[in-house]
């Protein structure tokens, strides 16, 4: 059976982690039924994800890279088949200019697309998120703040994940959404800061969004989201 490389696949919302909706609702092997490539999040926002060809890695707090198991459970995750095109070099450029030249290329800013950006990097900057696995949680904020930040230089690896448009806001974190792997790997998480020395972008663009709600999940089912709320703590949270 072919894969369906047109559409981009999200267990969960960015708004339902806001409120501290961190349960696991999607185990990873149930999502990656519907993807090989892909970044999230374990129960209770522990860590960052990075699938790339099949394969699961969480960075956590401590900055140790692992392989997840199939059992283990997310709140919120995106997954694709990947199907990219490499569209040209990036070089020499900061975080702010990296993302620029990605949108530029992309020539629009109303289309979700996955990006792939693979090569050396004078310096790249991640953060990990300290969580816990059982309850109470906390808020996305209260969370966010237990962080490590890791620093690196003068390293190669992969810088991939999402763009979203700013309409979706809520359901996705408007813009970039992009995570770390070196090629050892042993070293990323969530890109805070990168400088690019020399790499080659990969874009691939989807014509679907399929959102995946947990409706097994009474808290989720009951829980009253505050638009303006949302939107603030996914923005300070992601950057």
């Amino acid at each position: 059976m072919s894969k369906n490389t047109q559409t981009l696949y999200q267990h969960g919302t960015l708004a339902l982690l806001v409120p501290g909706l961190l349960a696991g609702t999607q185990t990873i092997g149930e999502l990656m039924h519907h993807g090989d490539t892909g970044i999230g999040t374990l129960t209770g926002l522990d860590g960052e994800l990075i699938m790339r060809a099949g394969q699961v890695y969480q960075v956590n707090a401590d900055g140790h890279v692992r392989i997840v198991g199939p059992e283990e459970q997310v709140p919120f995750a995106n997954v694709h088949y990947q199907d990219d095109r490499a569209v040209g070099k990036i070089t020499d450029q900061n975080f702010a200019g990296i993302k620029a030249t990605i949108l530029q290329v992309m020539g629009t800013s109303n289309v979700f697309y996955a990006v792939r950006l693979v090569g050396e990097f004078d310096q790249v900057q991640t953060r990990a998120v300290r969580g816990t696995q059982q309850p109470p949680f906390g808020t996305l904020a209260e969370t966010a703040k237990a962080q490590s930040v890791f620093n690196a230089t003068d390293i190669a690896g992969t810088l991939s994940g999402y763009y979203s448009p700013a309409i979706y806001g809520g359901a996705t974190s408007p813009g970039f959404h992009l995570h770390f792997l070196d090629d050892e790997p042993t070293f990323g998480g969530h890109v805070l800061d990168a400088k690019v020395r020399r790499a080659t972008l990969y874009l691939q663009e989807f014509t679907d969004l399929q959102l995946h709600l947990p409706t097994g999940n009474e808290q989720f089912r009951q829980e009253q989201f505050n638009t303006d709320e949302v939107l603030r703590d996914i923005n300070q949270a992601e950057n």
